[in-house]
């Protein structure tokens, strides 16, 4: 019998968009949320799994940079790509009234509302990626392509070189 997978808000949004995608379950380890982890259990390479950070530009508000897992990100290429001149990382007691999701389980789909978002440049080189489905311990499989049009989100690069 195949398990049935709770739609999300991002699911939902995808599904209204038309946009083809996948839903990937896998085991929670509250100790372990990192995008390391994800790969392992899901068996998928981690170079495809994306981490969505939200961060507060000095000028601009807030925006949201979609990341290899395995990368950092580059606070200075973060707030260049969105047209300020600093930014810093969002805190985690912030994240759940702004977005609607949990340190995580943070989706660049289905915010409580939009925000500008960057995703790193070489997700295009992927037929598809992964991306928090917005809830801990369940993944969207979807083409980067799809992805930039569902949010909207711009590639821009955010990490430093040689991240793998």
């Amino acid at each position: 019998m195949k398990e049935k997978l709770h739609k999300t808000n991002a699911a939902r949004h995808l599904d209204t968009l038309g946009i083809p995608y996948e839903l990937i379950s896998y085991p929670v380890d509250e100790d372990d949320l990192g995008a390391q982890h994800v790969a392992a259990a899901t068996g998928q390479n981690l170079a495809q799994i994306y981490k969505t950070l939200v961060l507060r530009g000095e000028r601009t508000g807030y925006f949201v940079c979609v990341i290899p897992g395995a990368a950092e990100l580059d606070l200075k290429l973060a707030a260049k790509a969105a047209g300020d001149k600093s930014c810093q990382m969002l805190h985690v007691k912030e994240l759940f009234p702004l977005t609607g999701y949990l340190r995580g389980g943070c989706s660049p789909l289905g915010m409580k509302k939009l925000f500008p978002t960057f995703i790193h440049e070489d997700c295009i080189l992927w037929d598809y990626i992964f991306v928090s489905a917005g809830l801990r311990g369940l993944q969207i499989k979807i083409n980067p392509q799809d992805l930039l049009k569902a949010v909207p989100a711009q590639t821009s690069p955010l990490c430093a070189d040689g991240y793998e």
